[in-house]
Formats: structure tokens, C-alpha cells, sequence
């Protein structure tokens, strides 16, 4: 039997206001952003979340998010993609994946992501800020996925509150 194979999909924290006239690609993660974000990643470590490989957002507030779950312990590093900016092409990351991969990224893509590999319809899926999607992918046996025709399961939805913060 092959082993799981997980994709977690993780939002950045809650980052300035575009009205401070930032553009949108260096907009920082809050003070508070900071702090929710740091607390649910010890969350997601303390349930066993961690991954094996983290792809990051090149964007300041996701790239920020990263750092904060290698120093959480989600992973051990990170490293960051274009693929997942916003608009990007997530898809060709599935190739990379191991027993679980994380993605921090944006709104909608990451929600868009999760719904097409369930199979479900677009916006059906909402994922807050500091937010997580845990799918379990399917896998051919010797493939790393088993491609678009195969269908995720939804193991998890977690919002910050959901976690209690």
C-alpha cells in the first residue's frame, strides 16, 4: 500500500491595510497577524501537521507566514514560488509532493486549488486568514499524484477561531 499523501494548504496572517498606500506585493503581516498566525502554527505543530516541504508565496505577508512556521517547526524551511502568487499556477507544485507538502499563499487561489482537486465546485471553499485546508491526495502506485482525473478528500477546514483564537 502506498503512503498518504497530504497537501496543507496554509493563508498568510492578517497583513496591512492597502490604504497605507503599500503596493500590494510588499504589504507586511500585522503586529496582531504576527501573533494569531504564530499561535496557530503552534497549533497545527502540536496536532501533527508538520510537513516534509513548504512552498511559499514570494509576496511579503506570505513569505513572512513562511518564516513563521519554520520557526513554529511546520517545517524545516521553505522555499519561495511565483507559482504561488496571486493569479498563479499552482498545479505544476503537485509534482514535488512527498508525504506533505504545505503551500502559503492568497485568496481565492488557495481555496480555488483545494476545491478543484475535491472535485467541488469554485467558491464553495472560503479560507480565512491564518487559515488551513488539509487534503489528502490520491496516489498511482510509483507517481508522486495521480492527476487531474483523481479526486482529494478534505480532512480539514480550521480557521483561527476554530482553534480557538
Amino acid at each position: 500500500m502506498a503512503p498518504r499523501r497530504e497537501l496543507l494548504l496554509l493563508r498568510h496572517g492578517i497583513a496591512e491595510d492597502r490604504a497605507l498606500g503599500l503596493e500590494d506585493a510588499q504589504r507586511p503581516l500585522t503586529p496582531r497577524g504576527r501573533e494569531r498566525t504564530a499561535k496557530v502554527l503552534e497549533r497545527l505543530v502540536a496536532l501533527g501537521l508538520a510537513g516534509d516541504a513548504m512552498v511559499s508565496s514570494p509576496l511579503v505577508r506570505a513569505f513572512q507566514t513562511a518564516e513563521l512556521a519554520v520557526a513554529a517547526g511546520l517545517a524545516a524551511g521553505f522555499e519561495p514560488s511565483a507559482a504561488l502568487a496571486p493569479g498563479g499556477q499552482p498545479e505544476p507544485l503537485l509534482e514535488r509532493l512527498g508525504q506533505r507538502l504545505i503551500l502559503v499563499g492568497h485568496e481565492p487561489d488557495l481555496s480555488e486549488l483545494a476545491a478543484q482537486l475535491c472535485g467541488a465546485p469554485a467558491g464553495c471553499l472560503r479560507l480565512r486568514k491564518a487559515g488551513v485546508i488539509l487534503l489528502e491526495l490520491p496516489q498511482a502506485e510509483g507517481e508522486a499524484f495521480a492527476g487531474p482525473g483523481a479526486r482529494a478528500t478534505l480532512s480539514l477546514l480550521l480557521s483561527p477561531r476554530s482553534l480557538g483564537l
